[in-house]
């Protein structure tokens, strides 16, 4: 699982999931887009694996939606946040291995929002 290290001007960072909001695009497309913009990716969507219901006022994100992409080329490397009411940057990109949560590091287990969704993706692909 390719993850951003994501640096919010007021804070210390966290990791996430590539993603963001889909502009007037298919959601594939905009999970394309989304990848390339922020890891340099490019990037095949196999399939939806998690659709979870959002508590967003924004109804851009009344849905978190997880794919399953295969890397088709590109290097991963930190990528921008485009949006003009952006908050953070990207500083790092790094795989995670989701059948070895034992060498994940502990900014990333001990988070509070991003460990849980990776423990439901590791679910539903059967790594749990």
């Amino acid at each position: 699982m390719l993850l951003l290290w994501y640096v919010p001007r007021d804070s210390g960072g966290f990791w996430l999931i590539p993603g963001g909001g889909r502009e007037d695009e298919s959601e594939e497309a905009c999970v394309i887009r989304e990848v390339h913009e922020e890891t340099h990716l490019h990037v095949r969507v196999e399939r939806l694996i998690l659709d979870l219901p959002s508590h967003h006022r924004d109804a851009m994100y009344k849905h978190y939606k997880t794919y399953l992409c295969i890397p088709v080329g590109g290097t991963e490397r930190p990528g921008i946040e485009p949006e003009a009411d952006a908050q953070g940057d990207i500083e790092d990109v790094h795989w995670f291995d989701l059948r070895a949560v034992d060498s994940w590091q502990p900014a990333l287990v001990n988070d509070h929002i991003t460990y849980p969704q990776l423990e439901k993706i590791r679910a539903v692909l059967g790594y749990s």
